[in-house]
């Protein structure tokens, strides 16, 4: 049931505002503020396109921050004994408002505004990871490193709450370009794709649209693996926004998740039947290379059931696919709490691929 604060909300979305403001009354308030006061909530929802507050940091502040960080290192993982050298701090190109490159190198990413071609072609394999809701590129750094460390150019994709609400105005436009970038350029090393949680709904998005391509089959063949962390069933999309945007505020989730429950029923032809188109493409015509899937018996996001119910499916329609759960470690935090053994999953997924870096180590 819609709580009467939530129409608020629906109004304020409605309009394209941006931002939404909650008011309740909770028997917290007594632990909180005192009997009978309000307790609000503002929310920032960001338009599609506009000042992902990712964004501002990045001009502001990641570059000073990524030059004081110290990066574990994983050259002893490589394909060979020969490590691949380190060249410098992290450092963040932007490539679309959405799209940013990472990279160790003096590298410039020159394009085609129109077809997002590259000025110069990648003579290195690409991870394209994409990434979960509320992403820091702090946090997407960490898998940066193991990447860039294995020999590999890093891109990350990124969507925000507001774009997934309303997929036509902010997600579509997102797996758009996602699309153009794949189709329009070449990638003779190949593409792995890394997503976490959310980011396979964007992939489904971009599954969609290569779908009504004459070529998308063709596009799909760059890709050689995927690796799909904490991946989120479009079914837990109500669980896992409030987790995402209020992480620390089990009151104000509830709030939040009542409206979206509300919002995928009212707006179904707005929103959720894109929900159900991608989920049954990512399900059922996903990309024909292998899978690696982590997940936990914990996450209540990215479930133990809903991901073994998708390797099922994969396994059905010959996309070889592994499976490792672990009994405890949070929604996307199962780098930091098993990184030893996830970054040992990593190497040991890679080397299964059609990568030529990854043949050209092993004739060595």
């Amino acid at each position: 049931m819609l709580l009467p604060s939530s129409r608020a909300l629906l109004h304020r979305w409605i309009g394209n505002i941006g931002t939404f403001e909650a008011t309740t009354k909770s028997r917290l308030h007594r632990q909180i503020g005192g009997s009978g006061q309000l307790l609000s909530v503002r929310v920032q929802f960001i338009a599609p396109y506009g000042g992902f507050g990712a964004e501002g940091r990045l001009k502001e502040q990641k570059r000073s921050e990524f030059s004081e960080c110290k990066y574990r290192k994983y050259s002893k993982m490589l394909p060979t004994n020969t490590a691949v050298k380190q060249r410098g701090p992290i450092e963040l190109v932007r490539f679309t408002k959405n799209m940013t490159f990472f990279t160790n190198q003096k590298k410039s990413y020159d394009k085609d505004s129109q077809t997002l071609r590259l000025s110069t072609p990648l003579d290195r394999p690409l991870v394209f990871i994409f990434a979960w809701l509320q992403a820091s590129e702090k946090h997407l750094s960490k898998f940066a490193e193991f990447y860039l460390e294995q020999g590999f150019d890093v891109l990350s994709v990124h969507i925000s709450p507001w774009q997934l609400v309303w997929p036509v105005y902010g997600s579509q436009k997102v797996a758009a370009d996602v699309v153009k970038f794949l189709t329009n350029n070449d990638f003779p090393e190949g593409v792995v794709i890394h997503g976490f949680s959310v980011g396979g709904y964007l992939w489904g998005e971009c599954l969609v649209k290569l779908s009504a391509e004459p070529d998308g089959r063709r596009v799909l063949q760059k890709i050689r693996g995927q690796v799909w962390d904490s991946l989120a069933d479009i079914t837990e999309i109500p669980v896992g926004v409030p987790h995402a945007v209020l992480p620390h505020n089990p009151t104000l989730q509830g709030v939040l998740r009542n409206y979206i429950n509300y919002h995928m029923k009212l707006f179904h032809e707005e929103a959720t039947q894109y929900y159900v188109q991608c989920t049954h493409l990512f399900h059922h015509e996903p990309a024909p290379c292998p899978a690696l899937l982590l997940v936990s018996k914990t996450d209540p996001v990215g479930t133990e059931t809903a991901n073994n119910r998708l390797r099922g499916i994969w396994d059905s329609v010959g996309v070889k696919t592994s499976l490792k759960c672990w009994d405890k470690s949070p929604h996307v935090g199962h780098f930091h709490k098993h990184r030893d053994e996830y970054v040992e999953l990593l190497h040991a997924h890679l080397r299964t691929l059609d990568l030529p870096l990854y043949n050209r180590k092993a004739k060595l």
